[in-house]
């Protein structure tokens, strides 16, 4: 089955920071075949509180998914983030 990172931001307050972040993670994202299925956009909020940015992206399977967030490209990447944006990051096995 298919693995999926799903992210959801709280908020994002410095936008250079997120630029920075996303050409790391897109190194890591590609490194285990991950596949952007949502980045950003237009976005409609029907419930809940409304968020600034949501990503998705699809991998071979759950265990790749597992395997990019623990990778250590992944990881520096992510620690740019940190202080700069709260989120919610989720690895959700599919259907």
């Amino acid at each position: 089955m298919k693995g999926y990172v799903v992210c959801v931001y709280k908020n994002i307050s410095n936008n250079e920071k997120l630029k920075e972040y996303a050409i790391k993670a897109k190194v890591a994202v590609e490194k285990f075949k991950g596949k952007f299925l949502v980045r950003g956009g237009r976005s409609t909020f029907n419930e809940g509180e409304k968020s600034p940015r949501t990503v998705i992206i699809e991998f071979p399977s759950y265990n790749d998914a597992n395997e990019f967030y623990k990778s250590k490209e992944y990881q520096e990447a992510h620690n740019i983030l940190i202080g700069f944006a709260e989120r919610q990051h989720l690895t959700i096995e599919g259907v």
